[in-house]
């Protein structure tokens, strides 16, 4: 009986140049999962089919970098803003521009098609939003209420409201009918980035960059929950078709949320960097990045991922096709959308600016879309997609044949990534969720090496091995056996290299150490922290505090800002000898440092004070030399100096106390020198 395939769960599809510089935007057509447009700061719109190397049509006319794109349902409309604040719509079926509208006066952060009218919504850094007629070529209306750049807009499914997030950590619920504000969604700590509807659902979900995501019920105008410890800024999210989870595109990885209650499905590991858009078609997930000019493409088989409470299938033992995951088991809690179609409504309605108001078309506008062109660079593509002979078999098709999964690139990579890890749980957090145990699925590439947040200075293991990987196996069939070279490899992994960071280390400690045996304590950590090595710093630190005497001010300037380093490290030893260098110097110093900063200030010097910046034996403080000089009358502005200068001291009173006398300069140790000689000459030389 042959063996099964091992696929994978995740894989890179492409990686494409989208455009001659840097890429600065893109979306996905949500309802094929197969075509793809790219905005770029060569001021250009592409479109590329997925999977496919070339470029399919390039729209022109903007003047400025390309900021937001946005494609309509039935994907014959594309609508694209620019830095400038334009927003320009291309039917993409005529291959022409449509219309150009104007009226923002910053750049364009966020469109949206108006699920069943011809209305376009346009979010700006302007803070305004925009409701346009593309019909009537104006401005319907605007809704004010943000403070700071308006970073997403999202029509609710019925078409009856307009969501919008920002970067005055709000989300904003609009009534496109009455044209106001329904309700203001306050709670995100940091910009929000995204806002997405329930597909059915009276929901709204939002990411922000204070890496939480939170539901929104919107019969009752209330937080339902919200999920946090995302690993980065949220930006990219996506409901299930059927409503049943939220997917999240995090930092190198997915991640399948439930909301009632708050816990966390999946996790599936996928190299894509930071996911800009998603969209779903055949049970597959579709995400896409970009980096520079390049645009990169990746699939998840969401067949293998758990999308509910039921347990996913283990993809090792059953070499079936999964079947698909059923539909949420509960009835829904809220109201349903009623969609016009379905119900037979009226049209959508909103409300509108008066006549005045309204914006007409000018020769400017129509200027502007004569310099506009579609560039059909890929013919047979183009004539695929935007030109079939049957509007029935429209390709992209609705039923698309779903994307090929490959092999795993090695069968015991896989297994050992099917294997229970408590890696996934070290590197994907999720405080405060309920995770539901299931059968690890099989991820792209191998799990990276676990690191967490805080290394515990008591440990039992190194970091960064684990211990299963030194015992022996579980026997399973027609598994190859581990030779004794290949395990001396995997065991001798790392071991130069941590040889040569021993030995860097050593040498760097012989070298305080014979600072050190000279006795000049302030010289031999100056040494240490010359080297740039927190490890030398820290052993350094911690043979001074078995001795707390040792501590002086003039060292204080010299630790302070390493222990700053040492408290904010993830290495728990060096925090602790941070916190005992500071309770030390606290401890030594406070006193003093407490009465300085009370004390009022004086005319001449306080002896008692200065001489406890002197302890017996210390070479000298680090608050400069306070000066005495006879003040009883003031002396008059001797040659080459201003009154009180270092050239007038020394210099005779003429006044009636203190004539034919030198003022007494003395420094804070109390010794009297010559007023020639230089404040800390004659100290420091003791």
């Amino acid at each position: 009986m042959a063996t099964p395939v091992v696929t994978k769960t995740a894989w890179k599809l492409q990686e494409i140049v989208a455009h001659a510089s840097n890429v600065s935007s893109l979306v996905l057509g949500k309802a094929s999962g197969r075509l793809l447009a790219t905005g770029g700061d060569d001021c250009r719109v592409n479109l590329w089919s997925i999977n496919k190397p070339n470029c399919i049509m390039s729209l022109t006319g903007h003047t400025s970098p390309v900021e937001s794109v946005r494609l309509n349902t039935p994907e014959e409309l594309i609508v694209a803003g620019s830095q400038s604040g334009s927003i320009r719509v291309w039917d993409l079926e005529a291959a022409k521009i449509l219309r150009t509208l104007m009226g923002h006066k910053a750049n364009i952060c966020s469109l949206d098609f108006h699920p069943y009218g011809e209305f376009v919504a346009s979010g700006s850094q302007d803070t305004n939003i925009k409701l346009w007629d593309i019909r009537r070529k104006g401005c319907v209306f605007r809704y004010r209420g943000h403070s700071q750049a308006v970073r997403c807009l999202r029509f609710s499914p019925d078409g009856k409201w307009l969501a919008s997030a920002a970067d005055d950590h709000t989300v904003k619920l609009w009534d496109l009918t009455a044209g106001k504000m329904m309700s203001e969604f306050p709670g995100h700590t940091g910009p929000v980035n995204v806002v997405e509807f329930h597909p059915n659902e009276y929901l709204l979900a939002s990411g922000s960059s204070d890496r939480t995501i939170r539901f929104w019920d919107l019969e009752k105008f209330q937080v339902v929950s919200c999920i946090e410890g995302e690993p980065g800024p949220v930006r990219s999210v996506l409901f299930n078709p059927d409503g049943c989870c939220l997917y999240s595109g995090c930092q190198d990885s997915l991640r399948v949320y439930g909301w009632e209650p708050e816990r966390c499905f999946d996790v599936v590991l996928v190299n894509w960097g930071k996911v800009a858009d998603l969209a779903i078609c055949n049970d597959q997930l579709i995400g896409v990045a970009f980096s520079q000019s390049s645009v990169s493409s990746y699939v998840v088989d969401l067949t293998r991922v758990t999308r509910t409470g039921t347990v996913a299938p283990d993809p090792m033992q059953d070499s079936q096709p999964p079947a698909q995951q059923p539909p949420h088991p509960s009835a829904p809690l809220r109201r349903i959308y009623e969609r016009p179609g379905a119900t037979g409504s009226e049209p959508q309605r909103v409300k509108q600016n008066s006549e005045s108001e309204r914006r007409s078309p000018s020769s400017e506008d129509d200027r502007d879309e004569r310099e506009s062109r579609a560039e059909i660079q890929n013919a047979e593509d183009y004539n695929e997609i935007f030109q079939p002979k049957n509007s029935i078999s429209r390709t992209p098709p609705r039923r698309s044949e779903p994307f090929p999964a490959p092999p795993e690139d090695d069968v015991a990579t896989a297994k050992e990534a099917a294997k229970p890890s408590p890696a996934m749980d070290v590197q994907f957090p999720v405080p405060k969720l309920e995770v539901l145990s299931r059968p690890p699925v099989v991820t792209s590439t191998p799990a990276p090496k676990a690191e967490s947040a805080i290394i515990p200075a008591t440990r039992n293991e190194p970091i960064g091995l684990k211990a299963s990987d030194f015992l022996p196996a579980v026997k399973i069939p027609q598994q190859a056996e581990l030779v004794d070279e290949d395990a001396m490899s995997q065991i001798r992994k790392g071991h130069d290299t941590m040889c040569v960071v021993l030995t860097s280390r050593h040498k760097n400690l012989d070298t305080v150490r014979a600072v050190w045996t000279t006795g000049d304590i302030k010289t031999s950590v100056d040494s240490a922290v010359a080297i740039n090595d927190l490890s030398v710093v820290v052993d350094l630190l911690n043979i001074v505090n078995q001795k707390a005497s040792l501590w002086k001010l003039d060292l204080c300037t010299t630790v302070l800002p390493q222990i700053e380093k040492l408290l904010q490290s993830k290495y728990e030893s060096y925090v602790q000898t941070g916190c005992t260098s500071l309770k030390l110097i606290l401890q030594r110093f406070l006193p003093l440092i407490t009465d300085m900063l009370a004390a009022p200030p004086t005319v001449g010097v306080d002896i008692s004070r200065e001489e406890s910046l002197w302890p017996q034996g210390s070479r000298g403080p680090i608050l400069p030399a306070w000066l005495f000089r006879d003040e009883t009358t003031p002396s008059p502005r001797p040659r080459g100096g201003a009154p009180g200068s270092v050239a007038s001291r020394g210099q005779q009173s003429d006044g009636p106390a203190g004539r034919g006398k030198f003022r007494l300069v003395q420094t804070c140790s109390g010794e009297k020198r010559d007023p020639a000689t230089p404040p800390f000459t004659a100290r420091r030389n003791r």
